[in-house]
């Protein structure tokens, strides 16, 4: 009887597991897109806010993710990153391409 409830608590921590990082990385997507949109309107500085609020995110996925989802995660912080220091740098063009591509990543997620 140990056993299986050992077994059993180990699966549930499992998916839960995925359950958060799905759930931090849908909200890293949220706010890479609206990082997106305010690049794209010329906002430097609404895009390094809402592209912050995603690398919070994006990490915070990638502390519980696993296997591909992982490594889309991890690659979406990267490329956050540097756009946080383009934008800051007050390089909207430049850090919206970067967004773009970290929500290429954040799409790349299989969904369970």
């Amino acid at each position: 009887m140990n056993k299986l409830t050992t077994v059993l608590a180990g699966l549930l921590l499992t998916l839960s597991a995925n359950v958060f990082a799905e759930q931090h990385a849908d909200a890293a997507l949220k706010h890479a897109t609206a990082a997106s949109a305010q690049g794209k309107a010329g906002s430097a500085g609404g895009l390094v806010e809402h592209a912050k609020l995603a690398l919070d995110e994006s990490a915070s996925a990638s502390l519980v993710a696993k296997s591909i989802a992982k490594n889309h995660i991890d690659e979406a912080g990267e490329l956050l990153q540097k756009a946080v220091h383009e934008g800051n740098l007050s390089h909207a063009p430049a850090a919206t391409k970067l967004v773009d591509a970290a929500i290429v990543h954040l799409n790349s997620i299989p969904k369970k």
